[in-house]
Parts: structure tokens; sequence; C-alpha cells
């Protein structure tokens, strides 16, 4: 069957086949990435494509190694997602110029989207590197919303012969998207009902088989249900295993029917219980004296001081986590502190034991911190050691000139005082003899 498509004011008329599928593009939501810009706002708007009218064409802006744009695109929102059969473009023609507008289209590519954009689309069809036809049809068997024209003149690439690649524009007179327009129908008619499990309803226009199944579906015709430990559309996702008793996960949703399993929470089953918390849902608290406790149960690492399953023994001759450490043999009845190993005498603490100890486990801290306090005060003895040495000197010097001075002064008047006494010997010897002389002479 030919549709003709005829406007008195048109030059020419666009025929074109209609097959027996519905256009499924006409009048849509068009858009692209940037126009050229003419005194008229509708010259070259992207809805022009999808008119019906061939004279009236979008025209996207120049790309190509003399332009800053590289690539473009054009895009027309079906509305809804649909069964697609084929696309037909019809580009702008110049008469006399039909290779050069043909190596201005070549290279351009179809995809079909659920999304509008290019990535996570369907490639449909890849021009070249023949140079396409100005009337150009093309079977697009896929499913979706959105349909996108693409081109693009990249620096460092050599195209094939007839490529242009300057001045490249992109003139699109119709855009024909051609498809079931009726959701969930397929077949020349679009009179055949799509398998129920396929995704959207959504299938293969001439077979039926379905480009993707519902969740918990697989096969052609999504007529299968996933496989134990399995789930998700397609059934492409694994469950968890975290599941009550050890039972699989719901094939459609891959939550736990029965609830989760002894220290496993959440949405589906996949988290651990928090540090400080076990058992189903994670409900119960550990006992106050774990450090930690298995989610699963509540099998604990103790605190220091503690053993047991539950840590509700108290350590007897042996001290710290888990009680791990045996008092020193040099304890007395080789009791010692449970939380720190510190031996005990009759409930006091030997301190004789204290600074004896050799038993105790390496820390490096510790032992750093130890260091760290002998330099210091090793340090701050000797300096004050120096310091008393100065200030000892200090006062010995001092004290020896005053002695010196002393020793001076006494010695001269010690000299003084011999030399007076002798003097006043003399004069008294003198005087002496001097009367005896007298007195023996006299007589």
């Amino acid at each position: 069957m030919i549709y003709n498509n005829c406007n008195s004011y048109l030059i020419f008329c666009v025929l074109y086949s209609v097959f027996t599928y519905d256009d499924l593009s006409y009048n849509k939501t068009a858009s692209q990435s940037r126009r050229v810009a003419w005194p008229f706002s509708d010259v070259s708007n992207a809805k022009n494509a999808v008119d019906r009218n061939a004279l009236s064409c979008t025209k996207a802006q120049y790309i190509g190694l003399n332009s800053p744009d590289k690539t473009l695109w054009w895009k027309v929102d079906l509305g809804g997602v649909y069964n697609i059969y084929s696309v037909n473009i019809i580009f702008k023609n110049y008469k006399g110029y039909e290779s050069r507008q043909r190596g201005r289209f070549a290279g351009f590519s179809l995809y079909v989207s659920s999304t509008g954009y290019i990535p996570g689309s369907t490639l449909c069809y890849k021009d070249g590197p023949e140079l396409p036809p100005l009337n150009f049809t093309t079977t697009c068997i896929e499913s979706g919303r959105y349909v996108i024209f693409y081109n693009e003149r990249l620096k460092d690439i050599i195209y094939p012969e007839g490529y242009k690649t300057l001045n490249v524009s992109t003139e699109l007179c119709e855009f024909i998207v051609k498809g079931c327009s009726s959701p969930g129908v397929y077949g020349n008619n679009c009179d055949k009902r799509c398998p129920n499990n396929c995704k959207d309803s959504t299938c293969h226009i001439q077979n039926g088989t379905c480009f993707a199944c519902k969740s918990g579906r697989t096969g052609e015709i999504c007529n299968r249900e996933c496989v134990i430990g399995w789930y998700g559309e397609n059934c492409n996702r694994r469950c968890a295993g975290h599941c009550k008793d050890g039972t699989t996960c719901n094939h459609v949703t891959g939550q736990c029917n029965e609830g989760c399993d002894t220290g496993w929470t959440g949405f589906m089953c996949d988290k651990a219980c928090q540090p400080g918390n076990y058992g189903k849902n994670c409900s119960r608290a550990c006992s106050p004296n774990c450090k930690t406790c298995r989610h699963k149960d509540i099998l604990c690492s103790c605190k220091a001081g503690w053993m047991g399953d539950n840590c509700t023994t108290e350590c007897i001759g042996s001290y710290g986590e888990n009680c791990q450490y045996p008092c020193s043999v040099h304890c007395i009845n080789q009791t010692c502190d449970r939380f720190n190993g510190n031996c005990l005498c009759d409930g006091k603490y030997d301190n004789q034991r204290n600074f004896e100890r050799t038993d105790l486990p390496t820390h490096p801290l510790w032992m750093v911190a130890f260091f760290v306090s002998l330099i210091i005060h090793i340090i701050f003895i000797s300096a004050t050691l120096m310091s008393r040495r100065k200030t000892f000197l200090k006062q010995k010097s001092t004290t020896v000139d005053k002695s010196e001075i002393s020793r001076t002064s006494v010695s001269n008047t010690e000299q003084n005082t011999s030399t007076n006494t002798a003097s006043n010997y003399q004069e008294l010897q003198i005087s002496k003899n001097e009367n005896n002389y007298q007195t023996l002479h006299q007589e």
C-alpha cells in the first residue's frame, strides 16, 4: 500500500510505504542539540521533521573540522514505550548537489532509548562506508520511547571517500518511525498480544519474543521462573543467601519470605548485625562484659577480667581479655588482679611484686612511654646536679677569697704584734741589764 502525502503548495510530493504499521512519530515532541539561527524561529525547528510536510525541514548547527561543534543529535519522544519496526528519513535535497548532501549526512547512527540519552541505549543502525540515499529507510526492530539521530566529524579521524568534513549541516525534512501504536501487541497487523511476562508488555514486532522479562522470569517468552537462588529481571541477580533456616529468597523481589537468618538484617537480609547486637533481626544486645559478640549468636570476646561464652565468669589465676594471661608465679598464692595482673596480698597490692613483675605482656606504647619518662627524669636530674655544682663552685670561690683576706689580715696583725713584742723585750732587757750593771758597779 502506498501513502500519497501531497500539498498543493508543495513543489513535490513525498511517497512512502506505510505497510501495515502505524506512524509513531507524527507530531510528537522533537528536540536537537543546536539549530541554525534563522531570522524566523520556525524555519529550522526540530519539530519540522515530524510534521509530515517535506518542505519544512530542521537544520542543525554546522559541525566539522572548521567548526567548534564536532557532534550533533536530533531525537523524537514517542510518548511511551512502543514496539518499533522501521525508521524512514527524508534528507534535504538541493538540485545538482545530491552528492554533497549525501556526503554531509554520511556516517550517521540511529539509537533507540528508554531515557532519551545515548549512553545505555541500543544502536539500531550505523551508516557507512557507502554514502546514504537522501530517502533512507532501515528496519529497526526494537522497543523504546525515544529514537535518536546522531552524527559527528571528529579530529584525527580518516573518513571514507565522499564524506564531507567541513561545514557539515544536517537537514531532516521528515523522520518517520513505524511500529505498533497499541502497547503490548505485535504482528504484521499489530493484532497479537505479547507474552504476559514481557517487560513493559513489549516484544519483537514480528515473532513476539520478549526483549526483556519481568522480575522473576526468564526465557524467550518469559514463561519460566528463576532457578533457586536467583531473582530479578531476566533472573540476573543472585540472592544474598541469609534467609531464615537457609531458605532461598523470593524469585521476584529477592527478599526472604520467612525473614532473615539469625545475625542478619536489612531489606534483603544482606547486612550483618552492628557490633554490640546479635540474634534474630539483630534485636538483642550483647552481655555487659563482652568486648564484641558474634552477630549470629552470643559467643563473645570478653573484656579484661572475664571469660566464658557469655563473659559471665571471672578470671581465677589469670587476667586480661578472655583471661588469657596467667598470674605470675611470684605472686602470693599465684593470685593477681584479674584486670591488670598486679599481684595481690590479702586483697591488697604486693608492692614488691609490682616492681619485680617480669611476665607482663609486651606493649609497645607502654614501653615507649616508660623510656620517654626515664629520659626526661635523667635530663632533669642531670640539669639539677649541674646547676647545684655551679652554685657550689661559686660559693666555694667566694669563701676562698674571704679566707685569703682574713689570713692576710691576721698575718699582718701577728707580724706587727711580734715586732712590737721584740722591741719591748729588747727595751726591757736593756733596761734591766743597765740597772744590774749599775747596781753591781756600785757595790
